[in-house]
């Protein structure tokens, strides 16, 4: 352990003195360096931390009280932690004025009597720094030595993360890339207290997208947090809390356990990528109806799947980063019975039992369009992923996710009119509004009021307000337009259609 002021104090071989701050915690602080001046402004060549020893030469007789305030005020703001002075060499005594000083802005003062040379406390200082920072040394080898054997256990991350707690006396949290506690000790528990500060920062830092790390004072010591993985693939972040904030030893482990940790995770990729790929062909068993093997083997490997009812939801693959898979393979095992994900040609798919959130927040979060199909069956798959992909085709940017059931919900000229039908109604009757002719409007009008009157002449005529010929004088010019035989049941459809899509009302005739 690094000595303190109070510790050279009691050591009777210096023959030192306390005379100004007896209650100053500086008596108590780790001693940096011990340095030796005269000048009456030695700050130049102190630290923080240090403590001084001096002959007084600078504060010969007649010097005045301000001159010495203000050199013991220049110490104090260098954070010196405190001053020794000889007697019996220069001063028979200390200064009264110095001691006042010393007390007053809180520096401890202590005489240095009997011509103690001032080397003897200067080297006694320096062997037990010496022996501190060997001991610090061997401490960081052998547990640089420890954490490097805990990574080679099958359970290698809890292993190193368990041995980091140990060796620093800290709790250590693992947080995953959605920011989900992933692990924690059972012992060494985060205090309730600093939970929600430290959940918030967890989500500031995997926000960035890129490597960081953080820093957050508490009460009863300092938390570090830093990222895992690399960036733009985070895959964590780690959070320690020590009562102390750490020295260089204890910084070099956290560092050597962060590599290891982000070593340990990357290997992982190779794992899940099967575990993806074993989903996608448990899929396509599904998709055949193999549902018997598909459950046995997920029960094997995952747990039970999803119950029915279920709803499918659907990404196109090229819009899902590779970061957002790990984070649906995280979900789907936290969430096991619940949740199925697979990829399956062009499109990233999810299964879940109906009212457990059909549409991700991942996915509404990164405004990644998906659809999502209605409830269905194991044995329904294949009309799942029908409704699921028109719903994706329904999605724009305003409107990101669609769900089937909002599409059937307003029926089929709903389901058409989202779809786009309005564009291809106006191609419909292009050939007509784009004719030039003076009178397209009274022609679309007379056709939706005839379509209205369920093709009956005089009703549409009297509507109109005109004779039941010149009615039917103006359908033929918009039949002939338009390539339209409106004695079908079929054309008249479609011209019907095309009217409605294009928003075209019977209105009376002016």
């Amino acid at each position: 352990m690094p000595t303190s002021l109070r510790t050279l104090l009691a050591d009777e071989r210096f023959h030192l003195r306390l005379l100004a701050g007896s209650g100053l915690a500086q008596l108590d602080a780790p001693i940096s360096w011990v340095h030796s001046s005269d000048f009456p402004d030695p700050t130049p060549w102190l630290a923080a931390g240090q403590v001084l020893l001096t002959d007084g030469d600078q504060m010969r007789p007649g010097t005045a009280e301000a001159d010495i305030d203000a050199y013991v005020a220049r110490l104090c703001d260098r954070g010196i932690l405190g001053l020794g002075f000889a007697t019996g060499i220069i001063h028979d005594d200390v200064p009264a004025a110095l001691v006042r000083s010393c007390e007053a802005r809180g520096i401890p003062l202590f005489d240095v009597a009997d011509r103690t040379p001032f080397i003897a406390i200067i080297r006694a200082v320096a062997d037990v720094i010496a022996l501190d920072q060997r001991e610090r040394l061997e401490w960081s080898l052998d547990a640089q030595r420890s954490i490097a054997l805990a990574a080679l256990r099958p359970d290698g991350l809890d292993a190193i993360l368990a041995e980091l707690e140990r060796r620093l006396g800290c709790w250590v949290v693992l947080f995953d890339s959605l920011g989900d506690e992933a692990r924690s000790s059972p012992d060494r528990r985060m205090p309730a207290s600093l939970q929600q500060r430290v959940q918030d920062a967890v989500g500031q830092v995997l926000a960035k997208g890129s490597r960081a790390g953080a820093r957050l004072s508490a009460a009863d010591g300092s938390v570090i947090l830093q990222t895992l993985g690399t960036g733009g693939s985070l895959r964590g972040v780690l959070a320690l809390g020590t009562p102390a904030p750490l020295d260089g030893a204890g910084t070099d482990l956290v560092t050597s356990v962060i590599a290891l940790a982000s070593i340990a995770l990357e290997q992982s990729r190779a794992l899940e990528g099967a575990r993806r790929d074993l989903r996608s062909g448990l899929f396509e068993l599904l998709l055949e109806g193999n549902v018997a093997v598909a459950q046995r083997t997920a029960e094997r490997l995952w747990g039970e799947l999803p119950a029915e009812p279920l709803t499918i939801t659907i990404a196109a693959a090229a819009d899902v980063p590779e970061s957002l898979l790990t984070e649906l393979e995280l979900m789907a095992e936290r969430r096991r019975g619940a949740v199925f994900f697979a990829e399956r040609d062009d499109d990233v798919v999810l299964v879940s039992a109906a009212g457990e959130g059909v549409l991700p927040a991942q996915l509404e979060r990164r405004s990644i369009r998906s659809g999502t199909s209605g409830p269905i069956g194991w044995t329904q798959l294949g009309r799942g992923l029908v409704e699921a992909r028109r719903a994706l085709a329904s999605t724009t940017q305003e409107r990101p996710s669609v769900s089937f059931v909002e599409l059937a919900g307003s029926g089929v000229l709903g389901f058409l009119a989202q779809a786009g039908a309005g564009d291809v109604a106006a191609r419909v009757l292009e050939p007509l509004t784009a004719s030039g002719r003076p009178d397209v409007e009274l022609l679309l009008t007379s056709a939706a009021t005839w379509l209205n009157a369920n093709g009956a002449w005089d009703p549409a005529a009297k509507a109109l307000g005109v004779h039941r010929h010149t009615l039917r004088a103006r359908l033929a010019i918009v039949q002939q337009l338009l390539g339209l035989d409106l004695d079908r049941f079929a054309d008249r459809a479609e011209l019907w259609a095309a009217l409605t899509f294009a928003d075209v009302r019977a209105q009376p005739e002016p």
